[in-house]
């Protein structure tokens, strides 16, 4: 996932009314880490010297100095030029864009209660800010003249797009919209982004709190000592004597649900997940999200879009809500077949495990995982504990992330252990490019902390621009359990995909090789940004990547060819669930984005209730990846009427690796075309045409299916 910051480009302005800049606000002062330009290689934050209390005035102040750079450019005398206008733009705000960048990667990855206060009141003031911009009739006045007369002004391609870029900006922000309406945004946007603030907020404490409490050793039996070492450490952390405390991750299905042999106990854990948003009191989220959900029809509303949904997605890939639905629909059938196989498979294993003379039940959703692991034992002879000894955390970095990197584009890695890191358990290398060259620092954040954001994510502290004269500084963040001190970090193959996921976004970041910041790297559209970190993924699996870094923890030896293919064989095992999930939470976020202005404010259970059930999948036993209570991509993480995209760049990153198997595999010439014309290039060109020039044609759904194992469903 790429995490965005406030001021990410296209994302539509927000406004406090009546926030305004005062132009004598006090300066800066030199202490403050943020006054300057970073001294650090590629001007990486200074952690070691920036203290808390330093974000909010360095907010403050970065606003006001880009406020007056915006006013010198909207009434610069001389006509408006793209340079005077569009790259002066790009150029401003550097001192908001050193704090923003460290700040949102602190906030999600690191937080505590005074970067919460700072979050929630920079936050709406940020908004004000970006529509200070955009909502300026003078500087969309030169907008608007550049853009009508861009064949006359000598521009080159990727100033095309910039300015292509910048005026859809415009007009999607407000620009054009009545004095009227803009007041009705600006109230509009104000309220929006406190709701999204509020709603993370909730939902981090109603995860904490929702973290199950175990006294009796015995009814976590089937856990591995070393999950039973993280949760006795987890409740000493929280100052719980002789008890177990299993904290929960942001999805509906948690990991420990696999072994746990207690039924009492994987229900209680499931729906401790289920029901964390939804228990009353101050962590509910309901009311809040209801209320996002209405005022986002309402916003769309005033730019005559039918439901937020045809909003958002005008500069998608996918570009409108009926090719979504269209798009998904094309998976329901083989996948709703999937399920009733898999359900009939572990119905029946579970009566063919009950004890003679004991009754039988039937399959609940805390069951799946349980009953899934054993029937791919079975089938496969295949344990997920067998191949964590080969997992160990930096040797699936470096000998398998970094090797594939190298094979495919020549890379190199080089560890820095003198880069300031906001948190011990941070990593940093410096990468350098094939011929040597120095292409930019990246950040490793892998591991849970309950003041973390669930999930994983991908993010930059500094942007790449030749404008700017800046390289790219990445950062990748998960939440794998932390071993216990001494012990080895052996992770499951789901954290190793996740590793090569992220690891893919980071290269889309690390390549990127623009003149302007607003189309550079993974500033890109949510349906076309997931493609190359689920491009990566294959990478995990191919025999001479896995090869290199399945190897065992103690004795260095390679994972047998016999639980490789048995490996292998399972990952394409029980996909009914693990493609359900996805697609019905991508349908949950199309509902709750397709209500229109008049629909009233939504009951949260009625509504969710209802858009499962219509969805024509089995989402009683296969819950949504995400309930509506505690989907953060959603509510908060930008990627509203977007969850889509996973499955989308899912086909895109089919087909391409379809194309990569067809050429030779994992060769330097495949990796450096997919670099060049994919990996390098940006937002500089439309999604569609870039696709077709690397796969030669539109993209179509068959490699993907058969990814998963559904290609040939319809016959089983």
């Amino acid at each position: 996932m790429i995490r965005r910051s406030w001021l990410s480009a296209m994302t539509a302005a927000t406004c406090l009314t009546g926030w305004t800049f005062t132009a004598n606000a006090a300066p800066l002062p030199a202490s403050n880490p943020f006054a300057a330009e970073s001294p650090l290689p590629y001007h990486a934050p200074p952690f070691n010297l920036i203290k808390d209390s330093d974000y909010q005035p360095a907010f403050e102040q970065g606003m006001v100095e880009q406020a007056e750079e915006i006013n010198r450019i909207a009434n610069n005398p001389e006509a408006a030029s793209f340079e005077n206008t569009i790259a002066a733009m790009e150029r401003s705000g550097r001192l908001l864009d050193r704090v923003n960048e460290a700040f949102s990667g602190v906030y999600s990855a690191n937080t505590n209660p005074t970067l919460d206060k700072v979050q929630e009141i920079i936050g709406p003031k940020l908004s004000a800010h970006e529509d200070s911009i955009y909502l300026n009739p003078k500087l969309f006045a030169r907008v608007q003249y550049l853009h009508a007369r861009q064949d006359a002004l000598g521009l080159n391609a990727e100033q095309k797009q910039v300015l292509d870029v910048y005026y859809q900006a415009f007009i999607h922000a407000g620009a054009q919209l009545s004095d009227a309406d803009k007041a009705k945004l600006r109230d509009l946007n104000t309220r929006l982004s406190k709701l999204e603030t509020l709603f993370q907020q909730k939902l981090l404490a109603a995860t904490k709190a929702a973290a199950l409490v175990v006294s009796d050793k015995a009814k976590l039996a089937g856990l591995d000592d070393a999950a039973l070492t993280n949760a006795l450490n987890a409740a000493k952390d929280r100052k719980l004597t002789d008890k177990w405390l299993l904290p929960l991750q942001n999805t509906t299905q948690q990991p420990q649900l696999a072994a746990l042999t207690d039924r009492e106990t994987r229900q209680a854990l499931f729906e401790q997940s289920w029901n964390r948003a939804e228990k009353g009191g101050e962590n509910d989220t309901r009311e809040t999200i209801a209320t996002l959900a209405q005022l986002r029809a309402q916003k769309a509303a005033l730019f005559g879009y039918p439901n937020y949904a045809s909003y958002v997605l005008f500069d998608q890939m996918a570009k409108t809500p009926e090719a979504v639905h269209s798009f998904i629909s094309q998976i329901v059938p083989a996948l709703a077949t999937e399920q009733k196989r898999e359900v009939r498979d572990l119905q029946s294993l579970i009566e063919r495990s009950t004890p003679k003379g004991s009754t039988s039940f039937q399959l609940k959703p805390w069951d799946w995982s349980y009953y899934a692991d054993q029937l791919r034992k079975e089938k496969f002879n295949f344990d997920e504990n067998q191949v964590k000894p080969y997992f160990e955390l930096n040797t699936v970095l470096q000998d398998g992330v970094f090797f594939a990197a190298n094979r495919l584009y020549g890379i190199t890695f080089k560890r820095r252990t003198d880069i300031p890191v906001y948190n011990p358990d941070v990593m940093v290398f410096e990468v350098f490019d094939k011929d040597g060259s120095a292409l930019g620092l990246i950040y490793f954040d892998y591991f849970q902390r309950d003041n973390k954001n669930g999930g994983a994510w991908m993010s930059n502290f500094v942007g790449q621009s030749t404008l700017l004269g800046t390289k790219p500084v990445v950062y990748n963040v998960a939440n794998f359990a932390k071993p216990a001190t001494g012990q080895p970090a052996l992770i499951s193959f789901d954290d190793v995909t996740t590793m090569f996921h992220e690891f893919g976004h980071a290269l889309h970041g690390l390549f990127a090789s623009q003149t302007y910041p607003i189309v550079s790297g993974t500033s890109v559209a949510r349906d076309f940004v997931e493609f190359p970190s689920q491009f990566n993924e294959h990478w995990a699996l191919d025999a001479t990547v896995l090869n290199h870094y399945a190897r065992h923890y103690k004795t260095g030896a390679a994972m047998p060819a016999t639980l490789v293919a048995q490996l292998k064989k399972a990952a394409k095992f029980n996909q009914g669930y693990k493609f359900g999930e996805v697609v019905s939470a991508a349908e949950l976020d199309m509902d709750w984005h397709s209500l229109s202005a008049s629909a009233p404010k939504q009951d949260v259970d009625t509504f969710e209730k209802t858009a499962l059930a219509k969805m024509g999948l089995d989402t009683e036993n296969v819950p949504p990846r995400y309930r509506s209570s505690y989907f953060l991509h959603i509510w908060a993480n930008g990627y509203s009427a977007g969850y889509y995209a996973y499955l989308w760049t899912e086909m895109l990153d089919d087909d391409t690796f379809a194309w990569f198997e067809k050429h030779g595999g994992l060769t330097r010439q495949n990796g450096q075309r997919f670099r060049d014309m994919i990996l390098s290039r940006g937002h500089t060109q439309d999604y569609g045409p870039m696709f077709r020039a690397f796969y030669g044609k539109d993209p179509d759904i068959g490699p993907m299916l058969a990814s998963r194992g559904l290609a040939d469903d319809t016959q089983k």
